[in-house]
């Protein structure tokens, strides 16, 4: 914190607080936890496996417990997960379906 640096005023709080603090504050509320059925907290690039079996609509197959997914990529939605799977485009899935390798 430097002598010259702008303050701003924080409305959840009620006080004056230097620009760099409200904004490290605003970064932290903005994560989002994503957590599989189990509650390990997921990260892009993990890989989970399926805890039940899924029927995939649109593409007319049904992915069985246990199916390895690789890299995974977090959506910004505390409940769906990005995933990539050979035949299957655009896969999303719900974190509670999926268990952390």
């Amino acid at each position: 914190m430097s002598a010259d640096e702008d303050y701003v005023y924080d409305e959840e709080s009620g006080e004056w607080m230097p620009a760099s603090e409200l904004a490290a504050k605003q970064a932290a509320a903005d994560t989002i936890e994503v957590r599989d059925a189990v509650g390990n907290l997921l990260q892009d690039g993990d890989q989970v496996t399926l805890i039940k079996d899924l029927e995939v609509k649109g593409a007319g197959q049904t992915l069985k417990q246990g199916t390895l997914i690789k890299s995974i990529r977090l959506t910004g939605d505390a409940q769906e997960i990005d995933c990539k799977y050979p035949g299957i485009r655009g896969l999303v899935l719900r974190a509670e379906f999926v268990k952390k390798r």
